[in-house]
Formats: C-alpha cells, sequence, structure tokens
C-alpha cells in the first residue's frame, strides 16, 4: 500500500473509533492529516463515524482543493495550524461533551483553560488557551486559533468545543483523548477541594513526553 492509502484507512479507522467510543456526534468535528505538500481532510457535512478512505478531501496547504468532495468548513482553523507549527502532522477537531461543556463556562480561565489537574495533559498536550467564541468556519475564528498555536498544541474555543495537533494522525488522536478526560476530571471535580500540580512540577513536565 501507497503512504497516502494507508493514511487514508489509518484516519477513518480513528475516525470510527471516536465516534463509537462518543467523543464526536452526528456530523460534528472534522480532523486532518497532512501529506508531504497535500492535507488530507474530513468532508463538510461528514460523519466520522461513516468515512470511507476514499472519500477524504485534498487540499494543497494554501487551502486549493485538489481531490475528493469539498472539505471541512473548518478547513481554514486546520491549515492556519499548519502554518505556524511546521512539525505537525495533523489535526483534530472535536465538540466532545465535557471539552465543550467546559468551553461553554463563564468562569472558565483564557489563560488556562484546563489546569494541572494530572501530569499527563501536560505530558502530552501542555497548557490549554481559550480563545473568545466566533462562528464556526470563519476567518475570525481560524485566526483566532492561529494565534494561539504559535505556542500552544492545544486550543479551547468558547461555546464549541476544542483542537490539538500532533506529530502524527494517532498522535493528535491520542492527544484529543487525554484533553478531553482532563476536562472530564476538571468537572467531576468542580466544587471540590483539587491538589494542582506546582510549578516545580509543571515545568518539569512541560519537556516531557508520554512514556
Amino acid at each position: 500500500m501507497s503512504k497516502e492509502a494507508v493514511l487514508r484507512a489509518e484516519m477513518t479507522e480513528l475516525c470510527r473509533s471516536l465516534f463509537e467510543r462518543g467523543y464526536v456526534h452526528g456530523t460534528a468535528g472534522n480532523v486532518s492529516a497532512r501529506l508531504g505538500d497535500v492535507i488530507l481532510m474530513s468532508p463538510t457535512r461528514s460523519s466520522l463515524g461513516r468515512l470511507s478512505p476514499e472519500a477524504l478531501s485534498l487540499v494543497t496547504t494554501d487551502g486549493a482543493h485538489i481531490g475528493g468532495p469539498p472539505a471541512t468548513k473548518e478547513a481554514a482553523l486546520h491549515l492556519g495550524i499548519y502554518r505556524e507549527r511546521p512539525e505537525t502532522g495533523a489535526v483534530v477537531h472535536l465538540h466532545s461533551t465535557f471539552s465543550t461543556a467546559l468551553s461553554c463556562l463563564a468562569d472558565t480561565d483564557p489563560e488556562d483553560a484546563l489546569p494541572p489537574i494530572t501530569p499527563y495533559l501536560l505530558m502530552r498536550v501542555g497548557r490549554v488557551p481559550l480563545v473568545p467564541y466566533h462562528q464556526p468556519g470563519s476567518d475570525a475564528l481560524a485566526e483566532a486559533v492561529r494565534q494561539k498555536a504559535r505556542d500552544h498544541r492545544a486550543v479551547l474555543m468558547a461555546n464549541h468545543g476544542f483542537v490539538v495537533a500532533g506529530r502524527t494522525f494517532a498522535d493528535a488522536v491520542a492527544n484529543a483523548e487525554e484533553f478531553e478526560e482532563n476536562a472530564k476530571l476538571l468537572l467531576l471535580t468542580r466544587g471540590q477541594k483539587i491538589n494542582l500540580l506546582g510549578a516545580a512540577h509543571t515545568a518539569a513536565l512541560h519537556a516531557m513526553k508520554e512514556g
């Protein structure tokens, strides 16, 4: 199989897994992965649980459509992250339940939307900012995320969901899973006295990779 065929198969398999485990619903969420000088994306109005390898959209890094059905309306959001983070191999954007709930709370800290409740988010994702609400698919949302992507692997979007980058598609999916799990833990412990990781611990974890 070619590299493109392998990547297409991996993307559809992992997207189906996310759907079946409740990380996405309906036609919410979108994904992409870099393949050399082009990018594979989920199509507009598609369900991540019912994608087929041949049904993925193919676009250039400038957003020109070169194959498959039309790309997700959030294509500009993905492309901005690739431009700001050249090491990025894939991007996952989900509207998963706990992360979206966190994005709707009025007191979520825009500078630290997911406080360090466990080490694993910091090891996989790092510090997470929150950007204000912008219409989904808009240039304003893509620009707000792009600016944060310069220094952050993941961004929470107010009243919307989150987006996270990874070295590979599997890595981006694992980062998304860790993001949602930490949002769940944060909301489950809301109102309780939480032992957050201290500054010394977080500084050491920022440079670590999950083992």
